[in-house]
């Protein structure tokens, strides 16, 4: 009894200061079959919500989703309103329905749940068979699985058509400064994969490094850099290891293709758009790179 007495002091403190007075939280209980006032507390569930719902039935999304360098939404997400995944926002906000990730800020996440907010946990999504996961959890959620199927029905078949039609195999490395990212197991390596390039991400030397290396980089000599993330506009290491001369000399122009990080930071059905812009550049590049890079396959470690 008295940890029920103190979540009571504590949610009536809650409330008094955010509001200036005592607001109930919604009772305890699974969500309405289709909830009216939607928020979400995530980038990545941002854009499962904003692609469900329409604008009326969203209470808020975070303000990440404003930003089209990060978001494929930024569009529908200025037609709604804004949290910065507060508790003091929920509490004025009053929504309905709640969907959150698993991983950030557990503390408010379980004070929400004692409140009694309905809410979704839901994963991080690093493959396409979680993507597919995630809508259905998503649009089960929000009583709209017809829309969430639909969705996924579309990225299968624009995943399927990638298949029977893949990229030219090109030799690439994702390079922004900030590491060999594309990993196995991440979602921008089955992005790449999708598009049909080869990404040596996942094969010696680059796959012993989880940092950007110009020397490696030279070794392994990919026929293209995939660049997502952009140059920040003040200068530092990240971008020092980007710019350095050699990178700049050999990979320029020609033999780098880009791909907007809102097309894969988050695991959404639209992943497919990603791998068919990436096979489109790839397509270019072959056309433009003619020769192999004059140091390719004399190097070894």
């Amino acid at each position: 009894m008295q940890g029920v007495g103190l979540a009571s002091v504590f949610a009536a403190a809650v409330l008094l200061v955010s509001t200036g007075s005592a607001v109930a939280p919604p009772d305890a209980g699974p969500p309405p079959s289709k909830p009216l006032r939607v928020m979400s507390t995530n980038q990545c569930t941002d854009q499962l919500v904003l692609a469900l719902l329409p604008p009326e039935r969203i209470a808020s999304v975070t303000w990440l989703s404003r930003d089209p360098s990060g978001s494929l939404m930024a569009e529908a997400a200025q037609r709604v309103g804004i949290n910065h995944g507060l508790a003091e926002e929920v509490v004025q906000q009053q929504p309905d329905l709640i969907v959150a990730d698993r991983f950030s800020k557990p503390t408010t996440r379980a004070m929400l749940k004692r409140l009694g907010y309905p809410m979704i946990e839901v994963d991080d999504a690093t493959s396409f068979d979680a993507i597919r996961a995630n809508a259905r959890q998503v649009a089960r959620a929000v009583g709209e699985v017809a829309r969430g199927e639909a969705m996924i029905a579309q990225m299968d078949r624009e995943l399927a058509e990638l298949a029977r039609d893949p990229g030219p195999p090109l030799r690439v490395v994702a390079w922004d400064g900030g590491g060999f990212s594309a990993s196995k197991g991440s979602l921008y390596n089955a992005v790449l994969e999708a598009a049909g390039a080869v990404n040596i991400a996942n094969e010696p030397p680059v796959s012993r490094y989880n940092r950007p290396d110009t020397e490696v980089l030279l070794v392994a000599a990919p026929t293209l850099l995939v660049k997502g993330a952009g140059v920040r506009p003040e200068y530092g290491m990240r971008e020092n290891i980007e710019r350095h001369p050699l990178v700049r000399r050999y990979w320029d122009g020609a033999r780098t293709v880009a791909i907007s990080p809102a097309y894969y930071g988050c695991g959404t059905p639209r992943i497919s758009e990603a791998a068919i812009r990436l096979r489109a550049e790839l397509r270019a590049a072959a056309s433009r790179v003619r020769t192999p890079l004059p140091f390719a396959g004399v190097h070894a470690l």
